[in-house]
């Protein structure tokens, strides 16, 4: 029998939104234990939160520094196996540095950094310290997803010419209309949340997405960005055309001014012989669309999937799969990867963002921007 790997977390205090899910898909499959924290950058919230979840108080930490210290300092059979980065943009490098330099895998959040610089320095951090290193763009981790890939990759599509992928929002609507109820939301702090605010939040998932579904890379981008609501100090919509390397055309919006969106994340890809559509709220189900109009209906569950869309379904046929459980399986992928490395064996290929992929993530972030600031030029995909 495995034994549990040993979780940290940085961030995730007391009220948080993503801090949870994480801990939820970290834990499902009884793979993993939280046992150490700093999950916030006030200590007494920190220290309220290890109580709430009944942690050890002397693993409460104040800080994610030292935190990074006291763990690497315990014996080797006590200390963390790895930690997970759940806090705002702004800290994903300065924790991540501090972990992987201390000798520890980590499991980050997205967007991997402030800057395409830090995310470059971040990549040489991960090289150096031969740790894994796990991105959760979480909607990778969804059966159709898979399946979606499996049909792109195999040339089931023919020569895909055409991708529109949108990820609308709209709970920033209220505040269009009631200025004076102004927000401070860290998205929209460029100190925290970086160049972007709206693009750097859902557009990089979108982007993301179309990449782990084609392969395609970007070539370049025209990408026009509005500040609908006055009082953010970033961007709240964003529509960007693509040109991909290969000839494909895209067209990419992001948006949290929607007016009654949820988060209908979508993306529909058309090639020579066949088409394809998935959409996250109802996302155990992938359409496929031939020339004739004929729509095929693949299901999560069912026996003519890829082994990736099999393996990625935890409930039998008829039974929704969501959110969690394409988290959780981005930990169960990482986590092999994890057992790897802890045994001095080669770490395998998982099927989990990495390193590379935020890095291309933050290239996609300064590239849009550039081409607004130049007033919708096309402009050249960053390196």
């Amino acid at each position: 029998m495995k034994r549990r790997l040993r979780m940290g977390m940085v961030g995730g205090g007391i009220g948080a939104l993503i801090g949870p899910v994480h801990r939820m898909a970290a834990t499902l499959d009884g793979e993993a234990e939280l046992v150490a924290g700093a999950f916030s950058s006030d200590p007494a919230k920190s220290r309220a939160t290890g109580r709430e979840l009944g942690l050890d108080p002397d693993r409460v930490y104040d800080s994610f520094k030292a935190m990074a210290r006291a763990e690497a300092a315990r014996p080797a059979g006590d200390r963390i196996d790895f930690v997970s980065i759940v806090v705002p943009n702004a800290g994903h490098y300065p924790a991540a540095v501090a972990f992987l330099d201390a000798g520890f895998n980590v499991v980050c959040d997205k967007p991997l950094a402030l800057t395409l610089a830090q995310a470059k320095a971040l990549k040489r951090h991960v090289e150096k310290s031969g740790k894994v290193f796990a991105l959760t763009h979480n909607y990778t981790g969804y059966p159709m997803v898979k399946q979606a890939r499996h049909l792109a990759r195999s040339g089931k599509l023919g020569t895909i010419n055409k991708v529109v992928v949108e990820y609308p929002q709209g709970w920033m609507t209220g505040f269009i209309e009631n200025p004076k109820n102004a927000i401070g939301l860290w998205r929209m702090d460029p100190k925290i949340a970086g160049g972007a605010g709206c693009m750097g939040d859902l557009g990089t998932h979108a982007e993301n997405l179309v990449r782990y579904i084609t392969g395609l890379e970007i070539e370049d981008l025209c990408a026009d960005l509005t500040r609908f609501v006055p009082t953010n100090g970033l961007e709240d919509d964003g529509n960007v055309l693509v040109r991909y390397k290969g000839g494909a055309r895209g067209v990419l919006y992001a948006s949290q001014i929607s007016t009654g969106e949820e988060n209908p994340l979508s993306v529909r890809i058309y090639g020579t012989r066949l088409g394809i559509e998935w959409r996250q709220e109802d996302p155990n189900y992938l359409w496929v669309k031939d020339p004739a109009g004929v729509h095929v209906r693949y299901s999560k569950g069912e026996a003519n999937l890829c082994k990736a869309a099999r393996e990625a379904g935890r409930l039998i046929w008829g039974h929704p799969d969501g959110f969690i459980e394409a988290f959780a399986n981005l930990y169960r992928e990482a986590f092999r990867a994890i057992r790897a490395e802890l045994a001095g064996r080669k770490i395998p290929a998982c099927d989990v963002p990495g390193i590379d992929d935020g890095v291309v993530g933050m290239a996609f972030i300064e590239t849009l921007l550039a081409s607004h600031r130049s007033r919708l030029k096309w402009t050249r995909m960053k390196g």
